[in-house]
């Protein structure tokens, strides 16, 4: 466990607000361990659709940020060595009582993805589902994803979409118009919210992950499927999100 002291400033607010916010993830948490087949985000598109996770059968993998671990789950009934690390520990109890529920076992970390205690290359893939891609400072966690990558092995995340961070009011759904700069995008926070997130410009993402030897494979917009529901999350409508991409995913390759 990441004890507060050792945090970054913007870690201790968001375990504070996570471990506050758990109980409205539980749900969505339940839902998610039962189901078969993994799928993505905010529009829950099948990664069977995507198709941007390699074979983990037999293969060592890490969540950064995993929540009640659902995505942990999914990749262990896939035949993954699994290890779900989180900065929350309310959200880990539920991932704990999931576990038991559902007769599936592997390690689950309390401590923030900006300084993991696992040792270097040890793992194939580390993923995370906005996790520590969102919640995390990129000039930190970055270059733990990559120490923790064996050579050849893959970091796949998914944030929202850069347009999102340009159109969002700071109360409000995202807007058809750019609000504020592209550059100098980075720490933001939000009238009424308590965690800090992060979002970089498609040009300084690449550059940041070339910078810790990771090389980009893919990126993928996502497109709101027709009919889809938002559920509650207010801050994003189908219409909006049928025009442009609300959410991507990010595929990239340790050198």
């Amino acid at each position: 466990m990441s004890s507060p002291e050792s945090l970054t400033e913007h870690a201790r607010r968001n375990r504070a607000a996570w471990d506050a916010d758990a109980p409205n993830w539980v749900d969505l948490g339940e839902r998610a361990w039962s189901q078969a087949e993994p799928n993505w985000g905010l529009w829950g598109i099948p990664e069977a659709e995507l198709r941007v996770v390699p074979d983990v059968d037999g293969k060592d993998v890490l969540e950064l940020g995993c929540g009640t671990a659902y995505w942990s789950a999914w990749l262990a009934r896939r035949g993954a060595r699994v290890v779900g690390l989180d900065n929350s520990e309310r959200q880990l109890e539920t991932a704990r009582r999931l576990q038991r529920e559902h007769g599936l076992e592997f390690p689950l970390i309390h401590a923030s993805a900006e300084s993991v205690p696992l040792p270097d290359s040890s793992y194939d893939l580390v993923i995370s589902e906005y996790g520590a891609c969102l919640w995390c400072d990129p000039a930190l966690w970055i270059p733990e994803a990559s120490r923790l990558l064996r050579p050849g092995g893959q970091l796949v995340f998914l944030t929202n979409g850069l347009l999102v961070a340009l159109c969002a009011p700071d109360e409000g759904a995202v807007s058809d118009r750019l609000l504020r700069d592209l550059f100098g995008l980075g720490r933001m926070e939000w009238t009424g919210e308590d965690g800090i997130e992060f979002h970089l410009s498609h040009g300084d993402m690449i550059r940041t992950l070339r910078a810790n030897g990771l090389a980009v494979l893919n990126l993928v917009e996502l497109r709101a499927p027709e009919g889809a529901d938002p559920g509650r999350f207010e801050w994003m409508t189908l219409e909006w999100a049928r025009r442009w991409p609300s959410e991507e995913i990010w595929v990239a390759a340790k050198a």
